[in-house]
């Protein structure tokens, strides 16, 4: 079975620039990315049985990296001057 990828480029098309920028000068955005990035890739392994996970711990790591994009989108929305989605209007 065929597992499509989730890399933040592809998920993110629009943000490109900021997440290179946001790569090069946020260091925690950065790890953050780096974390997201090596998630997704277990997860594809686990799911075309590379690699063996029970389905509990694979669910968990799916959880694990909405977390990491919901914390990465607003962050991306920040740099750009969006609101963050608080509910605040704040601007970014």
């Amino acid at each position: 079975m065929h597992v499509d990828h989730h890399p933040l480029v592809h998920d993110f098309p629009e943000d490109r620039e900021a997440l290179q920028r946001l790569r090069q000068e946020n260091a925690l955005f950065a790890r953050q990315a780096e974390e997201y990035e090596a998630l997704d890739k277990r997860i594809c392994r686990i799911e075309d049985g590379i690699e063996l996970l029970d389905d509990v711990s694979l669910q968990a790591l799916k959880l694990s990296r909405v977390a990491l994009k919901d914390e990465l989108a607003r962050q991306l929305k920040r740099a750009g001057g969006q609101c963050c989605g608080c509910g605040n209007g704040c601007g970014g």
